[in-house]
This record gives C-alpha cells, sequence and structure tokens, in this order.
C-alpha cells in the first residue's frame, strides 16, 4: 500500500462503562511490554485518536455498553496484526485500571473436572487442591494468560501472571489446569488485590508522519 493509503489498526470488543466517541484521544494498557536492562517488566501505554466507530456495518459517531463494537483509531498497523493487542483495554487516558504482574485471589474449585474421565468411573476426575509453584492458565475478560502460583492457603492464592494485564480487584476470573494435553476449567476466583506496576509515559504509535 501507499504511505497515503495505509490506515490504523482498530480494535474490536464490547464497552464495558462509559461513551467512546470519533475524535476522542484514547489509550491503550498495558501497551507495549518489554524488559529494562534489570530483565524487570516495563509497560508503555498506547495513545491514539479514535477516527471510526461502527457496530454491525453501521458508522456511528458515539458508542455506548452493548453489543460489539469496531474502533478504528491512528494505532500503527504493524503492532496489531495477527492478534497481537488481544486482552488489552482501551479507554479515555487516565481513566483505565491498573496494570497487574500478580493478583492474590479468592477461589472456588470444581469438584470434578468436566469432559474427563477416570477409568471405571462414570463420574469426571477429582479437581486436585491447588499446589504451590504449579502454573494455571488464567482468564482474565478476554486474555489469557499464564499463571504460577506463588503461595496457597485455604480458598485464597496469591498468582505471578507471565505477561501483566490491566484490571481490577473484584474482576472475576477463570482458572484452568493441564489435564491430558488439554487445558481444563477447575474453578473460578476474584481478585482482592495484587502487585501493580506504574507504567512509562504514554507513547503515541500512529501512522500519521511527523
Amino acid at each position: 500500500s501507499e504511505v497515503d493509503e495505509l490506515k490504523g489498526g482498530v480494535a474490536g470488543g464490547s464497552i464495558l462503562q462509559g461513551v467512546l466517541k470519533v475524535g476522542q484521544e484514547i489509550e491503550v494498557r498495558p501497551g507495549i511490554v518489554s524488559k529494562n536492562k534489570e530483565g524487570e517488566i516495563v509497560c508503555t501505554p498506547i495513545v491514539s485518536r479514535i477516527v471510526s466507530l461502527y457496530a454491525e456495518k453501521n458508522d456511528l459517531q458515539y458508542a455506548v455498553p452493548g453489543g460489539l463494537i469496531g474502533v478504528g483509531t491512528k494505532i500503527d498497523p504493524t503492532l496489531c496484526r495477527g492478534d497481537r493487542m488481544v486482552g488489552q483495554v482501551l479507554g479515555a487516558v487516565g481513566g483505565l485500571p491498573s496494570i497487574y504482574t500478580e493478583i492474590e485471589i479468592s477461589f472456588f474449585l470444581l469438584k470434578r473436572l468436566l469432559g474427563v474421565r477416570t477409568e471405571g468411573d462414570k463420574k469426571g476426575a477429582k479437581v486436585q487442591k491447588l499446589s504451590k509453584n504449579e502454573v494455571l492458565m488464567v482468564n482474565i475478560g478476554s486474555l489469557s494468560t499464564g499463571g504460577r502460583v506463588v503461595a496457597v492457603k485455604a480458598d485464597l492464592a496469591k498468582v505471578l501472571l507471565t505477561q501483566p494485564v490491566c484490571t481490577e480487584t473484584g474482576e472475576k476470573i477463570a482458572l484452568s489446569r493441564r489435564v491430558e494435553k488439554h487445558w481444563r476449567l477447575i474453578g473460578w476466583g476474584q481478585i482482592r488485590r495484587g502487585t501493580t506496576i506504574i507504567p512509562t509515559p504514554v507513547h503515541a504509535l500512529t501512522t500519521e508522519s511527523n
């Protein structure tokens, strides 16, 4: 494509709260995730502007919660290809939740695995208790990420996430365990608190030339 024909990335999803308007400046978190020289995770949120809003092929000037929305932005399309930004959160600049690298949760485990049976047992295989250092799949919103259990006591656990997540306390999550080469749902939980990181100054990555 010619430079003049390039268009920014399009975000698809559902609005949880608030209103999005064409022309509005928006922020995407966690944004670009990298590591510094010390090996610490660094998150750089992306700032852009809404250039279009679509719902079922209808061109909108503003969008409210309910249904799926396509949000056209000026974000560099190379950042959006291959679903690289799945699980990121988009919203008004300065109005998004914190970015967590570790979460403390209260959880509830299923009694038996769904769709998995043991020999001679017509019911599903029993769900074992969480164990320290085991790796689970954690679903938070539309994001699926790995999580290592660093501590567990009764129905409380501390989970170190493999990638930072923009979320908030009270958010419900799903927990899955690797069973016979497949991820199986074993329970769910709710975020009580966690360890957050302060993002670096926001980065304006757009299709516009400087």
